[in-house]
C-alpha cells in the first residue's frame, strides 16, 4: 500500500511539474534527491551498525537479563502470556531499550525475534495474539529518552544544539505510547467479547 502512495505523489509530482513548465526543476530534483538519499542510506548506514553492535554487547555481557528483570513488572501486565524467562520476553526487553535509546533501526531485528518466539506459543497461527498486537503497538509509537538517530541526523545537518530536542520527544512519545496502549487494550478487550 505504501508503494502505490509513493509512487502516486511521484507521479502527480512529475505531472505538475510538466504542466507548470519546470522540467528542469524535475531533473535536478531527481538527481540532487538520489544523491541526497544515498549521503543519508550511508550516514544511517554507520549509526545502525554501530547501535546494533553495542546492543549485541548489551546482550552478550548480561544487561539484557538485568533489563529485563527491571522491566519484568511493568512488562508482565502487558505481556501475561509470555514467559519472563523465554527468549521472547529477552527480545522485547532488548527492542524496548533500543526504543528508549532513540534507535529503532537496531530495534527491529529484536522485534522481529520477540514477534517470531511468541508466534511459536501462539494456538491459532493465523491470529495474532493480545501480546503480539500490544508489542507492535508498543514497538510502533515506543517512548524514547535520548532521540540518537535524529540527533545524529540533525547534527550532520549543521545543528549547533543537535539534542535540544529531548524533552520535546519526551513528551510526545510518551503521550503517543500511552494513547497507543490504551487504545490497543481497549481494542483487545473488545475483540475478546466478540469470539
Amino acid at each position: 500500500m505504501t508503494n502505490y502512495a509513493w509512487g502516486f505523489m511521484i507521479v502527480i509530482s512529475i505531472l505538475v511539474g510538466i504542466f507548470t513548465g519546470n522540467t528542469d526543476g524535475i531533473s535536478q530534483g531527481l538527481m540532487t534527491g538520489a544523491e541526497k538519499a544515498g549521503k543519508l542510506l550511508i550516514t544511517l548506514f554507520g549509526v545502525m551498525v554501530f547501535w546494533s553492535g553495542i546492543m549485541k554487547v548489551a546482550q552478550k555481557s548480561g544487561v539484557t537479563n538485568f533489563l529485563a528483570k527491571i522491566l519484568s513488572p511493568f512488562l508482565k501486565k502487558l505481556f501475561p502470556d509470555v514467559d519472563r524467562d523465554s527468549e521472547a520476553f529477552q527480545s522485547i526487553c532488548m527492542n524496548i531499550s533500543a526504543n528508549l535509546m532513540g534507535v529503532g533501526n537496531a530495534a527491529t531485528p529484536f522485534g522481529l525475534k520477540a514477534m517470531r518466539e511468541m508466534q511459536k506459543k501462539n494456538l491459532r497461527k493465523d491470529t495474532a495474539t493480545d501480546s503480539m498486537v500490544i508489542f507492535v503497538v508498543m514497538n510502533t509509537a515506543s517512548l524514547q529518552l535520548i532521540p540518537a538517530t535524529i540527533g545524529y541526523l540533525r547534527q550532520s545537518y549543521g545543528s549547533k544544539s543537535a539534542f535540544d530536542i529531548i524533552p520535546v520527544v519526551i513528551l510526545c512519545s510518551a503521550i503517543a505510547l500511552t494513547v497507543a496502549l490504551v487504545l490497543g487494550k481497549t481494542f483487545n478487550r473488545l475483540g475478546k467479547g466478540k469470539r
